[in-house]
């Protein structure tokens, strides 16, 4: 029998989950939120989008296959999102202390240690869920036998896309065609999938002023938090659409373009986090499963005129991307990179490079 020490999970409405703790003992806070995706804990929780949040995965086990090696050079690792675990803390039904694949070189706890980020399993993680889902995301607080407590706190009140950008330009790949990769809280795989569609990747800086490079398609990655904090990104966008050069945008990268587009964006209940988001394009038949990681959308009904939806969410009708009716601008609310996930709509990227 394992000895580990008793955590608690205190929702702010006062609802308490009790259940043990698995990885580093701290007490940490930030707003709880579900993932229903089955598989993916390593990309997930170094995933610069969960910043200042408490995961909940749905799926009841987790652990089973360890984490991988951090291989790669000192700019990307190979098998994570990130260059760390952003999460606050990872909450599940049932920890699997053995795990077994051929590419893991520790265990999960251990991982969460080493980072020292909170694990809490032994929980009603579906009773969790519900709430969540009729109450919408709520702030909440792990408290760990022992290990003192700790306030609330909401990470929507502060600037996340600062906090996960990179501080400096950064280069990667080679090819006649230049990419700037506007970082609000990039995933590596955006910049693999470019990279490997034989660009050369420029990321900067979320408010870098991007103008004073020569290139040739203009990317918006994903990111955290609340959109209305990267006014200084949406300023550079507004000027970048007044031109003519290709634009993406993915998620947080949909949301900005959105606001430099005059449209308006809100919150969700209680965001869109899994890996079986269906997905439409407008105008046609064409559906498609998606990765998805948000917590704010874009409303459809302020988009200026020049612009319309791309994309629209089958389960709720909100919007997963919008396009230029006659420029080479468009964006995705989704994940079309994945990682993890369904690779359904990584044509997102050969698009984009078919406009350079």
């Amino acid at each position: 029998m394992r000895e580990t020490r008793k955590a608690t999970l205190m929702l702010e409405d006062g609802t308490i989950f009790e259940g043990r703790s698995f990885g580093y003992e701290k007490p940490c806070a930030g707003e709880v939120v579900f993932s229903t995706a089955m598989t993916g804990y390593p990309e997930s929780l170094t995933d610069p989008s969960y910043s200042g949040q408490i995961l909940v995965t749905t799926y009841p086990i987790i652990g089973n296959y360890g984490v991988p090696p951090r291989n790669g050079d000192e700019k990307m690792c190979e098998h994570f999102e990130s260059e760390k675990i952003h999460c606050e803390a990872i909450v599940c039904q049932d920890y699997s202390w053995e795990y077994s694949h051929w590419q893991a070189s520790r265990s999960l706890s251990d991982w969460l240690k080493e980072e020292q980020v909170v694990g809490l399993c032994g929980i009603d993680t579906r009773a969790l869920t519900k709430r969540l889902r009729e109450h919408g995301s709520m702030l909440g607080k792990i408290v760990i036998e022992g290990c003192g407590d700790t306030d609330f706190k909401d990470p929507n009140t502060e600037n996340l896309v600062a906090k996960t950008s990179c501080k400096e330009v950064m280069e990667y790949g080679s090819g006649d065609k230049t990419v700037v990769l506007v970082d609000c809280g990039t995933k590596f795989n955006i910049i693999r999938c470019l990279v490997n569609r034989g660009v050369k990747v420029v990321r900067v800086p979320w408010n870098y002023d991007f103008s004073t490079i020569d290139y040739d398609g203009l990317f918006v990655s994903n990111g955290p938090g609340n959109p209305d904090f990267a006014e200084e990104t949406v300023a550079n966008l507004r000027k970048a659409i007044e031109g003519d050069k290709p634009i993406c945008g993915i998620c947080m990268g949909n949301q900005l373009l959105s606001k430099a587009a005059g449209a308006k964006v809100y919150k969700l209940k209680y965001g869109h986090r899994s890996h079986n988001q269906p997905v439409r394009e407008v105008g046609t038949n064409r559906c498609f499963i998606t990765s998805q990681n948000h917590g704010f959308a874009v409303d459809n009904r302020t988009l200026g005129a020049d612009w319309e939806p791309l994309f629209i969410n089958m389960n709720d009708d909100t919007n997963e991307g919008i396009r230029h009716k006659t420029k080479p601008f468009f964006s995705a609310q989704f994940h079309p990179e994945a990682c993890s996930g369904p690779t359904d709509t990584e044509f997102i990227f050969d698009k984009f490079i078919e406009l350079l």
